[in-house]
């Protein structure tokens, strides 16, 4: 049977108008489907209030004090030890002794202030130093050592993305890091190196080992960087601490006043269950 032409012609016009509409929908839903992926992987990387990393916690064990090895905001490749530590890093005194650790300065607000408590309470502490910040007080980091506490490198400037670095450009951050404190104290060890934000990976404790530097980590944190009240943060330290521990404290980045604050209250409690010390020169 032979069909009359214009039949013919108008089953071809609605077949290609079929196909063109069912071509546009596809590329609409492609469309839809990226941008639905990009938006998910946003979410994942950043978050609705910013990323999370170890020293910005987004969990409810930070607040209890006891995020350490283990913690999904560990920072990437990470892995617990034996030690407690997390991919290599060293969390705990490893004595029966409790070291308090100040990261980020020093700062010419809180780092005198957080001196004369611990010279108050005669106690000695850790002191992890920005590269940055000591070039800038060199006298604050002569005072740190003169005061008898023992030094820590914590990176050039706190870039949470040192982890990820290429081996030279870790290995340069650190060695810039040390030649700054070493210019205000030329002839104080600098046996440890703390991560910032305790996003450790093996080229930075890698690194840390070949500049003879030990990599520390903590077992107590009361998240003092958010600045939650010097009773919060004496409540968390005070409540967590046991013979060992490795405390995070922070006398720069911030407002710090709480923090010196809760010293106050921190140090006449631990003093009276523990042996205080600073992590010694020589690193185990």
């Amino acid at each position: 049977m032979t069909w009359p032409a214009a039949p013919r012609r108008a089953t071809a016009l609605v077949a290609l108008v079929t196909a063109a509409l069912l071509s546009s929908a596809y590329a609409i839903g492609r469309t839809l489907a990226v941008d639905r992926s990009r938006q998910h992987a946003a979410e994942v990387a950043g978050g609705p209030n910013g990323p999370h990393y170890t020293d910005q916690p987004g969990s409810a064990a930070t607040a209890r004090g006891d995020r350490s090895a283990g913690s999904p905001e560990a920072g990437p490749d990470a892995t617990a030890t034996a030690g407690g530590g997390i991919s290599g890093a060293q969390a705990v005194t490893g004595t029966r002794q409790v070291a308090l650790t100040f990261d980020d300065g020093p700062d010419p607000r809180y780092t005198p202030q957080v001196l004369a408590v611990l010279r108050q309470f005669r106690v000695h502490a850790t002191f992890c130093v920005v590269g940055e910040n000591a070039q800038r007080y060199p006298e604050l980091v002569q005072a740190i050592v003169a005061d008898g506490h023992t030094l820590c490198n914590h990176s050039w400037n706190h870039n949470l993305s040192l982890s990820r670095r290429p081996p030279g450009e870790i290995r340069a951050d650190l060695l810039r890091a040390n030649a700054a404190i070493r210019a205000a104290v030329p002839d104080a060890p600098i046996c440890w190196y703390r991560q910032p934000g305790g996003m450790w990976a093996y080229p930075v404790v890698s690194a840390a080992h070949e500049l003879g530097m030990t990599p520390l980590h903590w077992s107590v944190d009361p998240a003092d960087w958010q600045a939650p009240g010097a009773g919060r943060i004496a409540a968390v330290v005070i409540g967590n601490a046991e013979p060992g521990s490795v405390v995070l404290l922070h006398d720069g980045g911030g407002n710090r006043q709480g923090t010196v604050d809760a010293l106050h209250r921190i140090l006449p409690e631990l003093t009276s269950r523990f042996e205080l010390a600073a992590l010694p020169v020589q690193s185990r």
